[in-house]
């Protein structure tokens, strides 16, 4: 039992639900969503406030800028795409506290909550405490 609950805290360490960042963007400062999908998904829609960093973008170089001491939560489309994952690690490798989030921006809306961009969703907003 003892190796099971271990299993699940870890977990727990590196993924939060739509629901949870919802609830941390009205709580608290220290949390940044990170879309890693390409400009082009981010420019159509993405979770509001979050910013664009495609994985395959990402150095030392262009996130100098960002502060370590805040949690990024990556994320991506959903369950079919592992962006979030390698945007994740990269982020990771480079000295951030990261986390990713479940079920990527389809989970997001799926959970009833608004986007933003050319292209956006109506749903629950929520006053950012960043």
């Amino acid at each position: 039992m003892q190796e099971q609950t271990e299993f699940y805290q870890r977990k727990l360490k590196y993924e939060m639900d739509p629901s949870d960042l919802y609830d941390v963007f009205q709580n608290s400062t220290d949390y940044v969503a990170v879309d890693t999908r390409r400009s082009n998904g981010y420019d159509k829609e993405h979770i509001p406030s979050a910013i664009n960093l495609p994985h395959r973008e990402i150095t030392e170089e262009n996130t100098q800028h960002l502060d370590k001491s805040k949690i990024y939560v990556c994320y991506c489309d959903g369950i079919g795409c592992n962006a979030s994952t390698k945007g994740a690690l990269k982020m990771t490798q480079l000295g951030f506290k990261v986390m990713e989030l479940m079920g990527g921006i389809e989970w997001w809306k799926f959970d009833g909550y608004a986007t933003e961009g050319t292209n956006p969703t109506k749903g629950s907003q929520f006053e950012c405490a960043c």
